[in-house]
């Protein structure tokens, strides 16, 4: 059900209406846990349906399924771009989700708090372009890639070519024939660059300021050990990666991409980075298709300078620098968010100096951020079931973790 009007108040609000607010929402609703969504575009899976026109999802079709409806098999192992939005859609139909799209949410803000059977209870304000919306719970689901980050590159407003984020690219027939430079190793980076090289662009160079890790991409094998080995020391993970790359891939320093100095867990552990699938861009670095070059520095009129003293001449620079998650514009407490707009706590933890306040869908884990949105989803809506009858609310008594786990 989407809707455009929101009421005055509900017990949970779930503000993005993408995979962890849709999971969050549907486990709520299996809790029995009033629950609406409001979404700021026009149709539930329009935020994937704007990325690139070929992409794909990064973990297979079984692993990658919502809880209580799986993707269709006709979707295939690696599920389209199109196939994922429309899944989304039917989703929240099969859960009868409440989601009022075109909402977009301007503020949330911490507003009463009162005392009951000797806790706190709070009342969160919702501030919208279709009025406001009082809530006991919210659940921020807007995701990590919200905000496209280009980074403040000396020089870039003098560029003479064309300078877009990689949001803004949708297929590589706009740059047949041109020269162009794909900032960014990521999987984003890397399928951009390697779909320039098949449909005819001049000339591709992509920028690479850390070497990624490179796992094959033939199996869903990769996701599996993720969760395997997610509770493993990152060393144990990263010697059996090691391993594998030097069975199974060539090395392609000699080709300007080195071998990473850190390794997949490792990094992993640190920041989250995910490892680069290899959709053919080992095959177009070997053949020289895509050319990897040196971080890019800065800019001046038609050059792009890179770090290591070299410069270019591309028609077209295509930015796949990452996002930004934009919380700090949506919540008054931004002071506790971390680096980058990074929340201090996600899935069942509410925030301790903002009780009611939940995060899902910023996490992006080895064993992939589709199924964590799951797992986050049957443990925030516990939380909020438990604290809802702890603190004598309507809420019914919270669904057992056999039961949510079985939906």
């Amino acid at each position: 059900m989407t809707k455009s009007d929101i009421p005055a108040s509900s017990p949970v609000v779930v503000v993005g209406a993408g995979p962890s607010g849709l999971a969050t929402a549907a486990m709520l609703r299996r809790a029995r846990v009033p629950v609406v969504v409001v979404e700021r575009s026009g149709r539930i899976g329009d935020g994937w349906r704007a990325h690139y026109d070929h992409l794909r999802l990064h973990t297979p079709r079984r692993l990658s399924s919502l809880p209580g409806f799986p993707v269709p098999r006709s979707a295939g192992t690696w599920v389209t771009r199109d196939d994922w939005a429309a899944y989304l859609e039917q989703y929240a139909v099969h859960h009868r989700l409440d989601v009022r799209t075109r909402t977009q949410v301007e503020r949330v803000t911490l507003g009463r708090r009162r005392s009951v059977a000797g806790s706190t209870a709070v009342e969160w304000l919702v501030r919208t372009g279709h009025g406001d919306l009082t809530a006991r719970a919210v659940v921020l689901a807007t995701g990590r890639n919200h905000t496209p980050h280009v980074p403040h590159w000396p020089g870039v407003g003098s560029f003479t070519g064309r300078l877009l984020h990689s949001k803004d690219y949708r297929d590589p027939a706009s740059c047949e024939g041109r020269r162009v430079l794909v900032v960014g190793a990521g999987n984003s980076g890397t399928e951009i660059a390697v779909a320039l090289s098949r449909a005819g662009a001049a000339r591709v160079w992509l920028s690479v300021r850390a070497a990624p890790n490179i796992v094959p991409m033939n199996s869903s094998r990769w996701q599996a050990a993720g969760i395997w080995a997610r509770r493993l020391p990152p060393a144990w993970g990263d010697s059996a990666t090691r391993l594998i790359r030097r069975l199974f891939l060539p090395d392609l320093s000699a080709h300007g991409l080195p071998l990473p100095e850190e390794g997949l867990y490792a990094r992993s552990a640190r920041d989250e980075t995910s490892p680069v699938h290899d959709r053919g861009i080992v095959a177009a670095v070997l053949d020289g298709r895509v050319r990897p070059v040196a971080e890019t520095t800065r800019f001046r009129g038609a050059l792009v300078h890179l770090a290591d003293g070299t410069a270019l001449a591309p028609d077209v620079v295509i930015a796949a620098t990452g996002y930004r998650t934009g919380l700090e514009d949506l919540i008054d407490a931004g002071d506790m968010l971390g680096t980058a707009g990074r929340p201090p706590v996600t899935g069942a933890r509410a925030c301790p100096d903002a009780p009611g306040l939940y995060f899902a869908g910023f996490g992006n884990p080895l064993h992939g951020a589709l199924y964590q949105a799951g797992v986050d989803a049957r443990q925030i809506a516990r939380a909020i079931s438990r604290a809802g009858t702890q603190l004598g609310s309507p809420f019914p008594r919270p669904r057992s973790r056999k039961a949510m786990q079985r939906t």
